[in-house]
């Protein structure tokens, strides 16, 4: 699994003009599932996401963690993480898991999370969204579960 997380003031998702999701102060996911994830690759995710010490402490240091804040996710699922642009001008998305395997990791990762006492918002799995966010810093890492 690959996630881009972005540390934010606040956020939301639209699917046709309608609001699905929004969240004051957190983190938003953008994440991609390919054929070989597992369960296993979503704990993982999880587990590091909401641990991650980037947010500030009283100094100014990014020393604390979503779960120290009292932020939340807005997750979004995003199979373009695993576009393949080597090759012309077009991508191709052949690396991204079939959607109902993608979407069931993917509902996995968000109830992973919110087992963690984090409060999850979520696009529609899908669907063409609209996301708006206040990116703070600007704060923004790549996670591959790949890289562990």
């Amino acid at each position: 699994m690959k996630a881009v997380i972005q540390r934010a003031i606040d956020a939301n998702v639209t699917v046709d003009g309608t609001e699905t999701g929004a969240i004051d102060y957190g983190l938003v996911v953008l994440a991609g599932v390919t054929h070989d994830d597992t369960e296993e690759d979503a704990d993982y995710l999880a587990d590091k996401l909401v641990n991650l010490r980037i947010f500030d402490d009283e100094n100014g240091k990014m020393n604390h963690s979503l779960k120290e804040t009292g932020g939340k996710v807005l997750s979004i699922s995003q199979f373009t993480l695993y576009a393949d642009t080597r090759k012309g001008r077009r991508p191709n998305y052949l690396n991204a898991a079939k959607p109902e395997q993608a979407a069931s990791l993917y509902d996995y990762l968000n109830q992973r999370i919110e087992q963690h006492g984090i409060a999850v918002e979520t696009g529609e799995f899908g669907a063409m969204m609209n996301v708006q966010l206040t990116n703070s810093g600007p704060v923004t890492i790549i996670l591959d579960t790949k890289d562990r």
